[in-house]
């Protein structure tokens, strides 16, 4: 097992790593910005390092910078969290440049699943059920015309380097295709550095579904169920469960073995999700992978008893899956996760500035993973995730009324967050019922506001 440990992030998730590495008996190095020194992710670590100022290009994500730190404090591993730097597939090249171990899959495959199109055709081969679509990047308005006319209106264009939403357009005629083909290109390369574009044809009313897959440095590879992600605005998602109330064990036998082939074949290693949209009859399709630990882990952790973040470190420490997980893994009971930003519930606009007051809830099934604190600052220049409230039930009724219990329970004051827009999904019959897609939110600021 590793030494010592540089978490390359911030936020509840450098602490979440934190917490990981001092149950395993790791040391662990924090790298923060000026805006973050009296962040509590620097106050647990056992070293930390200010690598630069407030804005995350300047700091987090200089990647001499944190490779200086990392080298300084004579570090054997970088655990990069997710966002910042965690699928860069150079930043890990440069951690295997300098004999630091990245924990997260080797850079060729973080670099092939990055490349949306790329990643498509590779799941295609392994059997894995994608949307139909363009067989590659569209070069004009007038190819992707072609293929429309083999898929049918509507379709999307995704950027090939993409991700979040950035460099997404939903077409429904051929007389708005070529301004969108343009717009799609220009936030595409304005985003990323890659103007290019995809085609695939579009769902209406899709649920959102991934699965969380571990595997490691021994080619063996294992999937732990799927999450429930629909619930999200403008592509960013809100809340999100496990089980899925619409995922088959038939489906998901189908997913496990797929995915364990393709996976395998790709030389994967380490945590990673891959992402699919659902239909209104059932079907599943691959949208993507992220190679890296999700944000909404915790509600596969509390259905599996798994603790995803001990075991991204112990399969980057060399030990094989039938060392990490039980022979035979089981869903039991239901957790749902609420993101809670530091934002307008309603106008949606971020609020930053000092905490005044800070109470988490508690009790059982009850986790909160934050980094927040009364008196702290939050700082405008980050994402405006401040929390997450997991909660686990027996069932996904006992998990709501938990979460109903705790979200009355957290107190937040002198910013705005969203926990009152929790509290009006969680008492929306639709959601209660299971009744929703990814249009969801859009209906329910419709009827609320």
């Amino acid at each position: 097992m590793f030494q010592k440990v540089l978490v390359a992030n911030r936020g509840e998730i450098a602490l979440r790593v934190i917490n990981a590495c001092r149950e395993l008996g790791i040391r662990t190095v924090a790298v923060y910005s000026e805006a973050d020194r009296n962040s509590l992710h620097v106050r647990f670590a056992d070293e930390a390092i200010c690598i630069g100022p407030p804005r995350a290009s300047e700091s987090y994500l200089n990647v001499p910078a944190v490779i200086s730190a990392a080298e300084i404090a004579n570090v054997d591993a970088i655990h990069p969290g997710y966002g910042l730097l965690s699928e860069n597939a150079n930043f890990a090249e440069v951690c295997r440049a300098s004999n630091i171990k990245f924990i997260g899959p080797p850079p060729e495959v973080t670099r092939l699943m990055g490349e949306k199109e790329k990643a498509r055709q590779t799941m295609k081969a392994a059997g894995v059920p994608i949307l139909p679509g363009s067989d590659g990047v569209i070069s004009s308005e007038e190819e992707a015309l072609q293929w429309v006319a083999k898929v049918g209106f509507p379709v999307i264009l995704k950027a090939k380097a993409g991700g979040g939403g950035r460099g997404m357009r939903i077409v429904r005629s051929a007389e708005e295709l070529p301004n969108l083909y343009h717009a799609a290109s220009t936030e595409a390369a304005n985003a990323f550095g890659n103007g290019e574009l995809y085609m695939e044809k579009f769902i209406e009313q899709p649920r959102h579904i991934e699965f969380q897959v571990l595997a490691d440095e021994h080619g063996n590879v294992r999937t732990l169920f799927e999450r429930e992600c629909s619930i999200q605005r403008r592509h960013q998602k809100l809340i999100e469960e496990a089980p899925s109330l619409q995922v088959t064990p038939e489906i998901r036998e189908h997913i496990d073995a797929t995915l364990k082939r393709c996976l395998t074949a790709i030389g994967y290693q380490n945590a990673g999700t891959v992402e699919f949209l659902m239909d209104e009859d059932g079907q599943i399709y691959f949208i993507e992978m992220n190679t890296r630990i999700q944000v909404e882990h915790p509600v596969t952790e509390f259905i599996t008893g798994v603790d995803l973040v001990k075991a991204q470190l112990r399969i980057a420490a060399g030990e094989r899956l039938d060392q990490i997980l039980p022979e035979k893994l089981e869903i039991r009971g239901h957790a749902i996760e609420c993101r809670i930003n530091a934002e307008h519930p309603v106008k949606f606009t971020p609020s930053a500035g000092k905490i005044t007051a800070f109470n988490v809830p508690g009790g059982n099934g009850v986790r909160v993973d934050t980094a927040q604190y009364a008196e702290g600052v939050v700082p405008p220049y980050y994402d405006s995730l401040i929390a997450k409230l997991i909660v686990y039930g027996v069932d996904r009724a006992e998990a709501i009324a938990r979460a109903e219990r705790a979200l009355r329970q957290f107190i937040v004051q002198g910013i705005e967050t969203s926990i009152p827009l929790h509290q009006a999904i969680f008492a929306d019959e639709d959601f209660r019922a299971g009744r929703f897609d990814t249009k969801f939110m859009e209906r329910f600021l419709a009827k609320n506001n």
